[in-house]
């Protein structure tokens, strides 16, 4: 398969100060890279001059649930066989798209998702206070959708085609985190964790989620099971 043929998609919201590092890290390595600027101040088209890269935007900010849909729908149409998501505040690796691309390319699976806690030494990378949150979350996670993972929320994951025709996001927050997880349950696709790296940096813990946002993210969670 050629790496043109892999969709990364990048949701961007008032990313102005890593927004193309980020982006060029990805197109380096030949992948069809997919920016969605969920309504930026600064619209991302102009962090992304010359380089080679869709960017499509909403007017307004709906999240990164629906960014992610968005971009989804767009690969889909664009001939996508893998779709990746990737952060755009620094924190994922582009040398380790073909981890996760590698087990869909092979038929092993249909959803790779990373994970944080697979590796001793990307374990000791995550501060101690997020970690405790991850696990808390992670335990949330599979009271909601019976889905056990070392992680949660980490959004460096890859869909097969199949897959992401599959999953179609309605939770436009970061529920849409947990929501995958019941929809490919549902859809009895198949799964595995990989390891990856997380670069914390002050700015990507800066604009990390908080304490009060998982709170949101559970009530979210809490209302879609009631009224679904």
């Amino acid at each position: 398969m050629e790496p043109s043929e892999v969709f990364v998609i990048i949701p961007a919201f008032n990313e102005n100060a890593v927004l193309r590092s980020t982006v060029s890290g990805v197109v380096s390595f030949g992948y069809t890279v997919v920016v969605i600027d969920d309504g930026s101040d600064i619209p991302a088209k102009s962090h992304l001059e010359g380089l080679d890269v869709y960017c499509l935007r909403h007017a307004v900010n709906l999240g990164q649930g629906a960014a992610l849909q968005t971009g989804g729908e767009f690969a889909l149409i664009h001939g996508a066989r893998v779709i990746v998501h990737f952060d755009a505040d620094g924190q994922h690796r582009p040398e380790l798209i073909e981890r996760l691309v590698n087990p869909i390319v092979h038929g092993k699976v249909e959803v790779v998702l990373g994970s944080r806690f697979l590796d001793a030494n990307d374990r000791r990378m995550v501060p101690r206070r997020k970690r405790i949150l991850l696990k808390t979350a992670a335990f949330v996670s599979w009271a909601f959708t019976g889905v056990w993972l070392s992680d949660a929320h980490n959004g460096f994951r890859a869909l097969s085609r199949t897959a992401a025709a599959k999953i179609q996001l309605k939770e436009n927050g970061f529920a849409h985190a947990t929501e995958i997880l019941d929809l490919l349950r549902r859809a009895k696709l198949s799964w595995q964790e990989v390891p990856v790296t997380i670069r914390y940096t002050s700015y990507s813990q800066a604009k990390g989620q908080s304490m009060f946002n998982s709170f949101n993210i559970v009530i979210d969670l809490m209302l879609r099971k009631l009224f679904k």
